[in-house]
């Protein structure tokens, strides 16, 4: 059976992720002075100014204002041109502490279970596929790529007249399963008003699109560069920008279910980010060990509670031992519990800025994407066989 499947994902001055970046780089600077801060920040932004709301209990103390400029800048937005820019936006925060009825659940010794307990409630979701050597679809994998390429050739001066925002969409045919080609591409990029479309259009497909697709796309594939003719206004002057509205960009690109809850500006003892991230860690560890070729967990939590109140694994019939096993060993090998979770990934260090860009998931350096528990996987399996090399059905360009 064949379908078409598409994952979008924006380049870090998109509205919504100078928002996620900017809570973020505040949860950062908490956590190197004092990593049992609690903190829940949100962003908006719009042409001129930044609001930064949320609760925020710390031992430390964060200039708000310096934090803020600071990222504005790091990610593009240090000149006038664009309209609006690091030194001349206003910077307003509405943040309190966080309420003592949430601590008790969340600190150890407290409420009314000893443990540490949940930050809230909700299920939260992992997920991985061996159809790519990052254990991630192909979609979101590409789009990402497009994205970082266009912050990449804007920053290194290849393409000068190319601004902080941006959008990619990448529509991948699929054949039973396993990804074919790329049947659509799209990119937008906010430029200088003087650069000539056709330009533009010519310099991304050359220096952005073939680099990432190349060994995707074919004379059939279709693409959509600034398809609006013109995107002069971009950032927050053309559209408000708030903290946790690209939630699949974030994650999987459509691909398997989540859960809702954002990550960006949430401290690990948030489940909605530390769950998530401990989903992901689970099912690519499962898949990388060759037990399915797809897998999707679910975690849910109570409030307060530190077991999760369900387990469910998915492997979309793709499972080489059954599903019960699969699930069993979860429960024995991988940490479920809020702070087993925390402690197993060392979360309460400043790394979380740079997850606020291209992707949570599918990128080096961040501990949930490590698949240490491939060989204990497949000795408690009785597994002997390796798995199929991931990527192997199709060409992955490596840049």
């Amino acid at each position: 059976m064949k379908y078409f499947f598409s994952s979008e994902s924006v380049t870090e001055g998109h509205p919504d992720k100078v928002c996620d970046q900017i809570s973020d780089a505040i949860l950062d600077a908490a956590l190197k002075d004092d990593p049992e801060s609690r903190v829940a920040v949100e962003t908006l932004t719009k042409t001129g100014f930044v609001v930064v709301a949320g609760e925020l209990t710390t031992r430390t103390y964060i200039d708000i204002q310096s934090v803020v400029r600071a990222q504005i800048k790091e990610i593009g937005y240090d000149d006038p041109k664009w309209g609006f820019d690091c030194d001349g936006c206003g910077v307003l925060a509405a943040i309190s502490e966080q309420s003592p009825d949430i601590s008790q659940g969340v600190t150890e010794g407290s409420g009314e279970f000893k443990e540490q307990g949940a930050g809230d409630q909700g299920m939260m979701f992992g997920y991985a596929t061996n159809e790519t050597p990052e254990y991630m679809p192909l979609p979101i994998v590409l789009a990402h790529r497009l994205t970082e390429k266009l912050a990449e050739v804007r920053k290194k001066g290849i393409l000068d007249y190319l601004g902080p925002d941006g959008k990619s969409q990448v529509t991948i045919e699929y054949e039973d399963g396993k990804p074919l080609r790329c049947d659509a591409i799209v990119v937008a990029s906010q430029h200088l008003d003087t650069v000539k479309m056709d330009k533009l259009r010519k310099d991304i497909k050359e220096q952005v699109i073939v680099p990432v697709c190349k060994d995707w796309t074919d004379e059939n594939t279709k693409y959509f560069i600034n398809s609006t003719g013109k995107f002069v206004l971009g950032g927050p002057v053309a559209d408000a920008g708030v903290t946790g509205r690209k939630i699949i960009v974030d994650t999987y690109g459509g691909h398997g279910s989540h859960g809702g809850g954002a990550f960006s500006g949430k401290d690990p003892s948030k489940v909605d980010r530390s769950g998530a991230y401990a989903g992901r860690y689970i099912a690519k560890n499962i898949v990388a060990a060759g037990l399915a070729d797809k897998c999707e967990v679910q975690l849910a939590y109570a409030i307060g509670v530190a077991e999760p109140v369900s387990i469910l694994v998915n492997t979309f019939n793709t499972n080489k031992i059954p599903n019960e096993k699969i699930e069993d060993l979860v429960r024995k090998v991988f940490p479920l519990k809020p702070a087993e979770i925390i402690s197993h990934f060392q979360l309460k260090r400043p790394i979380y800025v740079k997850t606020a860009a291209y992707g949570h998931f599918g990128r080096d350096g961040f501990p949930w994407e490590e698949t240490d528990k491939v060989e204990e996987l497949k000795e408690l399996a009785g597994s002997t066989c390796p798995p199929d090399k991931p990527g192997s059905e199709v060409p992955l360009d490596s840049e």
